[in-house]
């Protein structure tokens, strides 16, 4: 394998091996804490722009599996790993990392100290990187300074709207897409829900004139604040039909209800962040993949309740909006991969489209 750097916005270079494609990427530096999961995280649109560490040290023995996808394509802009295997072994596996990164044109680095890099970004926050198989003085590294994810919701929605139709559908559902998993329309699926998946710009007015019993609002790359047509819509949607917002979607709903979003030290990736019910009392194991959250005290109490609040750092993790019929939550509970501990949330959409 040849040589590959990771160049760091502090200045900061760690040597290591390439695998997957060759060439230079620059993007933002993040990690993730699952075990499992990875093909599911290499195709989900919420990584746009971003390059992804993962702190677990040993990815890719069980390969790839495209039952696995989230989406059609990968939005990395590079992966770091400790050690990824080169003859993974699985029945289910169709073909390895390296061959993945390969058919996507994503650059890979392996045999870095992922755990100094990992308490690197807990210590001081994420970091714009450059990762390259190019000896690092050849490299411009003046973009580390100026780059940002943007545009990433364009980039990641679907162009056309589509109809999923599972038989003996109940409900009809508009999933309004900003970079949405694919896991969430199959668990709408599941529930007897009809899902028209639409693009992010889609007016209100086209939601509203559709027939739809309620509205879901995906996951999604991104600063929230970048989206202001999509606020703009989901208010004029709240208190028509009922809503349930994911990830991007919560944040989405948060800034249309009259709240704000703040950007967080490092994030929450991962199948293992734990979340508590304030209203139950509960603890659940949740799978996340954000890098914004809602601001707790930008929550007006007379439109909206916190429901749900991270137990590591006490961030908003979930709200709700009785008198709009709508709630939202910032982990994924379709957990694909990751823990199936919230999955009734979609039991509660339903009942609100008049289920039992």
């Amino acid at each position: 394998m040849e040589k590959a750097y990771l160049i760091l916005a502090t200045g900061q270079i760690f040597e290591g091996k390439s695998f997957g494609a060759s060439g230079t990427s620059v993007g933002e530096l993040v990690f993730t804490t699952g075990m499992t999961g990875l093909a599911e995280s290499l195709t989900d649109p919420s990584y746009y722009g971003q390059i992804v560490m993962y702190t677990f040290p040993l990815i890719g023995n069980y390969g790839i599996s495209s039952e696995d996808f989230e989406s059609p394509g990968c939005q990395f802009r590079g992966i770091v790993v400790r050690e990824y295997c080169e003859t993974p072994s699985n029945f289910r596996c169709e073909f390895t990392v390296d061959q993945f990164l390969k058919d996507h044109n994503i650059i890979g680095i392996c045999g870095v100290d992922t755990r100094e890099l990992t308490q690197l970004i807990r210590d001081e926050g994420v970091v714009n990187a450059i990762i390259t198989t190019q000896p690092p003085e050849s490299v411009d590294t003046s973009v580390l300074k100026t780059y940002r994810v943007q545009d990433s919701v364009e980039k990641t929605s679907t162009k056309e709207s589509y109809t999923g139709m599972p038989s003996g559908a109940l409900y009809s559902v508009a999933l309004i897409d900003y970079g949405a998993k694919d896991s969430i329309e199959r668990a709408l699926l599941n529930r007897k829900c009809k899902v028209t998946v639409f693009p992010y710009d889609t007016p209100a007015e086209e939601i509203l004139n559709g027939g739809f019993d309620g509205v879901m609002l995906s996951n999604g790359p991104g600063d929230p604040a970048d989206n202001q047509f999509s606020i703009e819509q989901i208010k004029k949607l709240l208190g028509k039909l009922p809503i349930f917002g994911i990830c991007l979607g919560h944040q989405l709903l948060a800034l249309a209800a009259g709240g704000k979003t703040v950007k967080l030290k490092f994030g929450h990736r991962g199948a293992n962040q734990p979340v508590k019910d304030l209203k139950s009392g509960k603890i659940y194991i949740t799978s996340q993949n954000h890098g914004y959250a809602v601001d707790t005290a930008s929550i007006d109490s007379n439109v909206g309740e916190l429901r749900y609040v991270n137990v590591n750092d006490g961030t908003c993790e979930g709200v709700d909006y009785p008198e709009l019929r709508a709630f939202s939550t910032q982990f994924h509970p379709e957990a694909h991969a990751g823990p199936l501990d919230c999955e009734d949330t979609f039991s509660r959409f339903t009942k609100m489209m008049g289920g039992n």
